[in-house]
């Protein structure tokens, strides 16, 4: 059910309280106009989260490349988390996920035609993205986890919030994972209720939208995921879940929350073993010994399946055995609308885009959108 991981430390409710002044004081600086919201004449979209990690941003941003940039010459900006460089970085093709983040590399390795930056300053990385030879085309900016930067201000701010962690269910931080109170979800034109399981009835649907309690200016969306075949990390194999039905999995996984995906694959495969590492964990020698004795401890036949965002940071360990290599295989998803909205939400999308065009050659791009 909804909300059903939700864990609270009640004794450091006193620290989240002293944690709430301070956002509270900072948005309150926003709301008055001390602290500056800067408009850009693009269309720029958010999609964020006002929880730590777990709410599948990355997913629902290549659905939207995969939506938009048929369309218009796409931009992804993103701070680049756990990154090793400084400053504003424009990912190439062969730029090393040390220098990016994982998440900007593998969307740049999935779509080598949209422009992928890294700046923790937004108003720099889009005054860049704008301004430099090679990626002054951009027509639209898909922003990355920027809901709490409030120092730009976008013209169409989705929000996330995970099926399993609602925001209006959690606290907090440090007793929760809010990175501000749940009131925030009313700065988002969109919310998006993520990683839902397939099976949900009409009453789960209208009791979440009654918890949520948005504004009638807000739209409301639940998204689940679509499964792609299983790819060889280190060899060049696929195989479909179908496929496992008689095989002993190893989930390996470095995201926020991997219960829904462990919960999905039970139904195809003879048994799902979890190790999970923290969200971006960049693996160790440890870990790597860790991995190799908790799969060589299952019972044939076994393979390791992972996420693509894991995948990126598993290519680059120079230590994995041969034995572990071969039996490495990566899940690709793929969001889906439900409730028979896609064509809804997608619309949403270009009308906004269309209505906020950067050049006129965009205006130009009615009658075609239309027919």
């Amino acid at each position: 059910m909804e909300g059903d991981q939700i864990r609270i430390n009640k004794w450091l409710t006193p620290l989240s309280w002293l944690y709430g002044v301070g956002t509270e004081g900072r948005n309150a600086l926003f709301d008055a106009g001390i602290l500056k919201s800067r408009s850009f004449r693009i269309p720029i979209i958010n999609v964020g989260n006002i929880t730590v990690g777990g709410t599948g941003k990355t997913p629902h941003v290549e659905y939207l490349i995969r939506l938009l940039s048929p369309q218009y010459k796409v931009a992804v900006l993103s701070r680049g988390y756990k990154r090793k460089s400084k400053g504003y970085v424009l990912a190439q093709p062969e730029t090393p996920v040390e220098e990016i983040g994982d998440e900007p590399w593998q969307i740049k390795q999935k779509f080598p035609h949209v422009h992928v930056a890294v700046e923790a300053n937004r108003c720099k990385g889009i005054e860049r993205l704008l301004a430099d030879e090679a990626t002054r085309d951009t027509e639209v900016i898909l922003l990355d986890d920027a809901f709490q930067h409030r120092y730009v201000k976008p013209g169409l701010n989705i929000l996330l919030t995970e099926y399993h962690r609602l925001i209006t269910e959690d606290r907090l931080l440090p007793a929760g994972r809010l990175r501000e109170k749940a009131s925030g979800r009313y700065r988002a034109n969109t919310v998006i209720v993520t990683k839902c399981p397939r099976t949900m009835t009409p009453i789960e649907f209208r009791v979440i939208e009654k918890k949520l309690s948005l504004m009638p200016f807000q739209s409301l969306f639940f998204s689940t995921y679509d499964y792609g075949n299983l790819k060889g990390l280190f060899k060049e194999e696929e195989k479909s879940l179908n496929q496992l039905k008689h095989t002993n999995v190893l989930l390996l996984t470095g995201i926020g929350n991997p219960k829904q995906m462990e919960s999905d694959l039970k139904s195809h495969v003879l048994s799902v073993r979890s190790l999970p590492f923290p969200d971006h964990h960049f693996f160790s020698p440890e870990d790597i010994a860790d991995i190799y004795r908790a799969f060589t401890q299952m019972p044939q036949p076994r393979l390791i399946i992972t996420t693509e965002k894991d995948a990126t940071r598993l290519q680059i360990r120079p230590d994995l055995l041969h034995e572990i290599k071969e039996q490495i295989y990566v899940l690709p998803v793929e969001v889906q609308i439900m409730r028979n909205a896609t064509s809804k939400f997608n619309e949403k999308l270009f009308r906004y885009v269309h209505k906020n065009p950067k050049h006129r050659s965009l205006a130009q791009r009615k009658n075609h959108l239309k027919a």
